[in-house]
């Protein structure tokens, strides 16, 4: 098993740069089945979850080949969805965007249920809804899904919530469907409009990007293209925080301000300051952090529930109390019982609220990762806790967050992955 070791309670400095959003790849990736011609993708992170999706690829027979440390070439033109690998499907949240990948190539084919991380309930209704008011005839029970998609077609589809992957689940499908299809109630988050980028160099005419009412006109033939994927602004989230939280000057290297308004705007009532530069953005640690109100979930532009754990942390070194209201998922709280370990001092009111109690110093012990964020907090928590930390099951991050720590060595973090 590997863990990470860690000895904490240093300054931190220098410069970290950020990696290619996760949560743009693997839809992109889905997307490249759209089309018979080879694609390249530049920026990719090399995590786990790009790696199963890959996988997921090849295993229908598609072929990938690295060009480099970043780039990829997938050629999907040779693929039959029966020779999928189903349990790498079931081990991969983000397989569930192959249901509007494949249904916008193929007539029919089954998936399995979906894995990913234990956060809470992740209804697939809205998926379902969606491909459905497209044509597609899906069947489910507990193993999964069989799909019939010979009768697509495009459509106006309204969805039942603000769902990302349910937006781009539909994006996807409607590339490939000549007409117009309308999505409202779309998600807009900046890897929902990477995704619409990509189709429209593939030849999809998307209008509305950015907004929540998507006008979709597709194409039977998509063609092959070269795209680069931006940066992870879920990513540039954990190292502000980290220098925040370690009241470290830390420069952020690939860190857009445009895709961290809020987060920004909610580390400044903290205390935090920031120079923003060109493609950057440099901490400038509070000297005393103060805590907040409330720091809540929303939809982008609200605070992205993949950095409410990393408030949390922030929160412990703040003076004062600091409500923690996870409005999107019941499971976000993984990390809450760890960081008591270490002493910090909260209060789980209810499956969307926790009240941390600050200032607490925190110490090091034997923790373990639950889930990618909760994994990301744990790090910064055991950079800020005196004394060596443990972390457990750190395939979590890996999921997530490319050679974490040899990015975290160059700034000065006493962390070493350690095979037990």
């Amino acid at each position: 098993m590997e863990v990470f070791e860690i000895e904490g309670g240093k300054r931190l400095s220098g410069s970290i740069i950020v990696s290619g959003l996760k949560n743009a790849a693997t839809p992109i990736i889905a997307a490249t089945l759209l089309s018979r011609e080879p694609c390249v993708l530049k920026n990719i992170p090399r995590i786990e979850d790009v790696f199963r999706m890959l996988e997921i690829l090849e295993s229908m027979g598609a072929t990938v080949e690295w060009q480099g440390q970043s780039t990829v070439m997938i050629d999907t033109r040779v693929v039959d969805p029966k020779k999928i690998d189903q349990e790498k499907v079931k081990r991969l949240r983000s397989s569930i965007l192959l249901l509007g990948a494949l249904s916008g190539r193929f007539a029919t084919f089954s998936l399995r249920q979906p894995g990913g991380c234990v956060i809470g309930a992740r209804p697939v209704e809205t998926h379902i809804d969606a491909l459905e008011k497209l044509g597609v005839t899906i069947k489910s029970d507990e193993k999964g899904y069989r799909v019939n998609a010979d009768r697509r077609h495009p459509a106006t589809v309204v969805l039942r919530e603000f769902s990302v992957t349910a937006t781009e689940n539909a994006m996807l499908l409607a590339a490939t469907l000549p007409g117009t299809t309308k999505i409202k109630i779309a998600a807009t988050e900046p890897h929902v409009e990477d995704l619409g980028h990509f189709l429209q160099k593939m030849g999809a005419r998307i209008e509305g990007l950015g907004t929540h009412t998507l006008s979709i006109t597709g194409k039977k033939h998509l063609s092959g293209v070269t795209y680069e994927i931006i940066p992870d602004h879920n990513e540039a989230a954990t190292f502000l925080i980290l220098g925040a939280a370690t009241r470290s000057k830390i420069t952020v290297v690939n860190a857009r301000e445009e895709h961290l308004d809020i987060v920004l705007e909610k580390l400044r009532e903290f205390g935090v300051d920031f120079i923003v530069g060109k493609n950057e953005i440099t901490v400038v640690p509070a000297k005393k952090l103060r805590a907040v109100s409330k720091v809540g979930t929303l939809p982008y532009p609200g605070i992205p529930t993949e950095t409410q754990a990393l408030f949390g942390v922030l929160a412990t070194q703040a003076e004062g109390d600091t409500l923690i209201f996870e409005t999107l998922f019941e499971g976000r709280f993984n990390s809450i019982p760890e960081l008591v370990k270490m002493g910090a001092r909260a209060d789980v009111l209810n499956p969307h609220q926790v009240l941390i109690h600050g200032k607490t110093p925190l110490f090091g012990t034997v923790i373990k990762s639950f889930d990618l964020r909760a994994g990301a907090t744990l790090i910064i928590a055991a950079l800020v806790a005196s004394g060596k930390t443990i972390i457990e099951d750190i395939y979590q991050v890996d999921r997530g967050y490319e050679r974490i720590e040899e990015r975290l060595q160059k700034i000065g973090a006493q962390i070493r992955r350690v095979n037990r």
